[in-house]
């Protein structure tokens, strides 16, 4: 239900590094509406369009939560288009795939994110995406299995979890470095949110792990 501006520190940290492209998937941010659902293969798509259109290639793609199973698909049906990949806090756990469950997680999890956290939530999800969309969306994400994908990804896979995320665990997040062929994982402080609560540290395991420099391996597959 939210957008790109969820990613805006950790895009200037890594702008630092390289070009940065935040894309809103279609329904959501400053995406128009589809008027219609979207299923994660219409998304994939999408995006698998625009890096085409704008002449990227082999490109390092980054999804968190929701937009890790997207980028996961994407990696999948179009492999030539992603270097490598980086799911951050991906959802959503197997024990959690209830819609009341993954709202009892949800609840938890604002209780700890920052005003500015919420501030963009409730702006994403009630102005600019709105709940019908949303309500239709979320079967989608209930009932992919993102583990069965991860293994068939031919890009090396990086992982990172908040060490106080109550949606996607350190051992969920274990398991899915755990069975791509090429996987890293690491931890974070934080709750769901972690390119907004230590974009810092995110941004240094993401380019320690690309260039080979990485900070800290504690946590490593």
């Amino acid at each position: 239900g939210v957008s790109s501006r969820y990613f805006q520190p950790l895009a200037a940290e890594l702008a630092h590094h390289g070009a940065v492209y935040l894309v809103d998937l279609p329904g959501y941010g400053a995406a128009p509406s589809p008027r219609r659902d979207v299923p994660i293969d219409g998304h994939a798509g999408v995006l698998a369009s625009l890096l085409r259109r704008a002449g990227l290639e082999h490109a390092v793609l980054i999804g968190h939560s929701w937009g890790s199973q997207v980028v996961a698909r994407l990696a999948e049906q179009h492999p030539a288009t992603a270097s490598r990949i980086v799911l951050m806090a991906p959802t959503i756990e197997p024990e959690r795939r209830s819609l009341g469950r993954a709202a009892f997680s949800l609840l938890r999890d604002g209780f700890r994110e920052p005003p500015v956290v919420w501030g963009i939530a409730i702006t994403d999800y009630l102005m600019r995406c709105g709940v019908p969309y949303l309500l239709r969306q979320t079967p989608h994400m209930l009932q992919d299995a993102l583990e069965a994908r991860v293994g068939r990804l031919s890009a090396p896979v990086l992982v990172i979890t908040g060490d106080r995320d109550p949606i996607a665990s350190a051992s969920w997040g274990r398991e899915l470095a755990g069975r791509a062929p090429d996987g890293r994982f690491r931890e974070v402080r934080g709750p769901h949110v972690i390119m907004h609560t230590d974009p810092v540290m995110v941004a240094r395991h993401i380019t320690g792990w690309l260039t080979g420099d990485e900070p800290d391996a504690g946590g490593a597959r």
